[in-house]
């Protein structure tokens, strides 16, 4: 979370800023998610890709890839009732796997993208949302030609905690990566509730 949603001077409520994460691995659609959805020019620090790249990242699957994000990708999104998220696309490649706890600081949640032709690719990603406790949900980026698994499918074969949201989308899509976001919030909200009670209790 970035900001407190408080009371502003003269009883208006300020704007809610809330940071999500965006995950998954090389090539599976972060950078396209947060430029699709982001209402602001997104920030993308994208490097052509060196045969020693290739060779270091594997890029078996997606050797049509030619760039490759080598920090973050930075959107923003507003929802009317003054609700803003502020996007931060992660590396994918392992190399760069240290920026993770950095950027996973003060996080709400994360959306971890999966390309079900390369399932394998977001397992580190998950990993490393349940050690942290990080809510997270799982959408599953519909490449063309790719077979269609169900969400069932991708939760068992993923072997995530029960009530953790599996969810398709095309990454290209606003809407789509808009009603992915939703879930996230929802989902969160529910998970941070939920804590909240346990602690009281």
């Amino acid at each position: 979370m970035v900001r407190e949603h408080d009371d502003a001077p003269g009883g208006e409520t300020t704007p809610l800023v809330l940071k999500v994460l965006v995950a998954g691995g090389l090539g599976v659609g972060r950078t396209t998610l947060v430029g699709a959805v982001s209402e602001i020019r997104p920030l993308r620090t994208e490097e052509l890709l060196s045969r020693a790249g290739r060779s270091a990242d594997g890029t078996g699957g997606v050797e049509q890839k030619t760039a490759t994000a080598v920090a973050l990708d930075f959107g923003r999104l507003t929802f009317r009732y003054g609700l803003s998220l502020h996007l931060f696309g992660t590396p994918g490649q392992d190399r760069f796997w240290f920026l993770w706890d950095e950027l996973a600081q003060g996080a709400l949640g994360a959306v971890v993208l999966a390309d079900t032709r390369r399932l394998e690719g977001c397992f580190p990603a998950v990993d490393h949302f349940k050690r942290r406790r990080i809510p997270f949900v799982v959408a599953v980026n519909r490449f063309p030609g790719a077979r269609t698994h169900s969400p069932d499918d991708v939760f068992r074969a993923l072997d995530l905690d029960q009530g953790t949201p599996v969810v398709l989308c095309d990454a290209r899509e606003r809407d789509s990566g808009k009603e992915v976001l939703i879930r996230l919030v929802e989902h969160a909200g529910r998970v941070h509730t939920a804590r909240l009670l346990e602690a009281v209790s």
